[in-house]
């Protein structure tokens, strides 16, 4: 069954030191596109759920945000004094190339990436836990993307359903329309039946009638159709496969309104082309 790549799923744990939470963000893209925004001391365990990631879904854009927050209680604050005093004569030395550079202020620099340490005592928990916490938001982002598949499945389904009762319409109207096709044509040319050889009217008869000849056209539509189905009952990623279905649907209904010589079949292509057009605006969302 499909699944759409459009999903969202939140995960949180509490600790006794406080919780972390993972957000799973899914929409659609052509190819698979991961982003993680995390602390910097969980950039350990990046690599390993980026291919837990890959090997989970095919196409979409996700982005995996990791939140960890802390109670309010008294920890250590742990300063990474070398870094500061690096960070410190650098921007000493930039100071002294501006004529009324800022004091530096100690909060400022507090701020500066990399100065202020988490608490050790955590760092053993989060890691530890991590994974965990991020599998479980996984399950609930496949369980997501496969719910809003099926609703999308069964839009598809109906458009196809509709799209084959089209084709059964001009198939039912194509004998009558071929005879009132021959008739007209008949009529038309016995006003110039003096005039014309009897030989090359049959032949310019036959010609405009298998012009006119949609069956095979038709015959597609349906096979295109069946395919379409068969591919909605699997459970491969199916988005690029039903997007190059939907193209040669649309050939087809291109093909079966240049040929019209009868309204049935011309208002029957614009109904097909209109079916076909709607399917692929879903097909847009699936994997």
């Amino acid at each position: 069954m499909p699944r759409s790549m459009t999903a969202f799923a939140r995960t949180t744990q509490d600790f006794e030191w406080g919780n972390v939470s993972c957000e799973l963000r899914s929409i659609n893209h052509r190819f698979l596109e991961i982003n993680f925004k995390m602390p910097e001391t969980l950039r350990e365990v990046e690599f390993s759920l980026r291919e837990a990631l890959r090997k989970k879904f095919a196409r979409g854009k996700i982005d995996c945000i990791f939140q960890v927050t802390h109670k309010e209680r008294l920890f250590p604050i742990d300063i990474n004094i070398e870094l500061a005093e690096n960070y410190i004569r650098a921007a000493e030395n930039l100071a002294s190339k501006i004529t009324t550079p800022a004091p530096l202020s100690a909060l400022e620099i507090m701020r500066w990436p990399g100065i202020l340490k988490e608490p050790a005592s955590t760092d053993m928990t989060l890691e530890t836990s991590i994974t965990d916490i991020f599998n479980v938001t996984c399950t609930k982002l496949v369980a997501c993307r496969q719910r809003e598949g099926d609703e999308l499945s069964n839009t598809i389904a109906k458009k196809l359903l509709d799209i084959q009762k089209q084709v059964a319409l001009v198939r039912k109207a194509i004998p009558d329309i071929l005879t009132r096709q021959r008739k007209r044509l008949n009529d038309r040319l016995l006003e110039y039946k003096n005039e014309l050889d009897n030989n090359r009217v049959e032949q310019e008869m036959v010609l405009i009638i298998s012009r006119a000849d949609v069956e095979e056209e038709l015959d597609r539509l349906e096979t295109h159709v069946t395919e379409a189905k068969r591919v909605l009952s699997t459970d491969m990623p199916m988005g690029r496969r039903l997007d190059f279905l939907m193209q040669e649907l649309n050939r087809e209904a291109n093909t079966l309104g240049s040929k019209s010589i009868s309204e049935i079949t011309t208002q029957a292509s614009i109904e097909l082309k209109v079916l076909i057009e709607q399917i692929r605006e879903q097909i847009q969302n699936i994997e």
